[in-house]
């Protein structure tokens, strides 16, 4: 399996399409989903520290044949560790635990209004002293983006939210793509709530593609980065199945308008 990656802001390379491991059941199902999507040939993992397996994310590096600098590792600073010492502290909680020197991608979890402007500092430091290869935010806005460009020094090279036809805001992704923020999305499955949307399974059925597979391909076909969760193989596989065919673009444009606002996660707005 062949994934195309994109080129952050810095020159690093990302894969287009991942693997996300936020709280699954067992702990133990976080290790084998991700040597499963490692041997499927995935190369992008997105954890946190909030996630509780950073550690069972190395078991698996350890585990697998893949060589560390193949595979794109991401984790991100909780809201409770804001602010400049404490993410310092939190950052080098994070690699122990990941087993790493380096990580790729470091993020700001939540924009936490208090403290979100040092732990930006803190990052740029981190970035600036080479123990991340990139630095980024999630759940950010363009308000907090426009907030955060009053101070920072370094412009983050990607911003993970929400991502789906369900609450697609494309002021977000254009916004993104003029400041040259790499946009990334995360329930791009609407954690199955969307399963059986009419609209969707229609689409689904002139391409022999599972609605699932439909909601990946709208959410790389859009160019953002994309990380489908799942602790079954075989599920895994069929996320990753999305290359062989292209929506058109009346299906495209089409998807675009399902707006409803669902989302599975907090409003960012509601951080102002």
């Amino acid at each position: 399996m062949t994934i195309p990656s994109v080129t952050l802001n810095n020159g690093v390379t990302m894969p287009l399409l991942g693997l996300g491991v936020y709280a699954p059941k067992q702990r133990n199902d976080v290790q084998q989903a991700v040597e499963d999507a490692l041997a499927l040939g995935c190369r992008l993992i997105d954890t946190a520290a909030i996630y509780g397996n950073e550690r069972d994310v190395a078991a698996a590096l350890a585990a697998s044949n893949v060589p560390r600098n193949e595979v794109f590792i991401t984790t991100k600073v909780w809201n409770a560790d804001h602010g400049f010492d404490s993410t310092l502290r939190a950052f080098d909680e994070s690699l122990t635990k990941l087993g790493l020197d380096v990580v790729d991608l470091y993020l700001i979890h939540w924009p936490i209004r208090e403290h979100r402007r040092d732990t930006w500092r803190a990052l740029e430091r981190l970035y600036a002293e080479g123990r991340t290869r990139a630095i980024g935010v999630s759940n950010y806005y363009p308000p907090h983006l426009d907030e955060l460009f009053e101070t920072a020094t370094v412009t983050p090279a990607v911003n993970q939210i929400e991502f789906s036809p369900y609450c697609y805001v494309p002021e977000v992704l254009d916004y993104c793509r003029a400041k040259g923020i790499q946009l990334e999305g995360y329930a791009p499955l609407v954690r199955g709530q969307k399963q059986h949307d009419p609209r969707l399974v229609a689409i689904a059925e002139r391409y022999g593609k599972s609605t699932y597979q439909i909601l990946v391909r709208w959410s790389v076909q859009h160019g953002v980065v994309t990380i489908p969760k799942s602790v079954h193989k075989d599920r895994i596989r069929a996320n990753f199945d999305v290359f062989d065919f292209e929506l058109t673009e009346a299906d495209f444009q089409q998807l675009n308008t399902f707006f409803d606002n669902t989302r599975i996660a907090d409003h960012p707005m509601d951080y102002l």
